[in-house]
């Protein structure tokens, strides 16, 4: 995925969002993620990847997101919700 691409598909939240937002601020744990923009708060599927942001700003290393397209992770996204596993607020995209 690109650093525009919508990590936060629920609230169109940018993968260059995250990750200015982890450089910048810091969180002290992945959940502090949220208050950059409601980031995995809505259906929960993109809470993973942010894990990864996190961890890395932690840690190093590469993160699953540098090695998808965005279009296969908006499918992976729509097979997360056709199994039940999340539902979306009524105000995202599509899934």
């Amino acid at each position: 995925m690109q650093l525009d691409d919508h990590v936060c598909l629920c609230f169109h939240v940018s993968r260059r969002k995250v990750e200015n937002f982890v450089r910048l601020s810091q969180p002290r744990v992945p959940s502090q993620i949220s208050q950059c923009g409601g980031a995995g708060t809505g259906c929960g599927w993109c809470i993973p990847f942010l894990r990864q942001i996190f961890n890395r700003a932690v840690q190093g290393g590469l993160i699953e997101l540098e090695t998808l397209t965005a279009e296969e992770y908006e499918q992976r996204r729509k097979g997360y919700i056709r199994e039940g596993k999340g539902t979306p607020p009524p105000a995202a995209e599509p899934g």
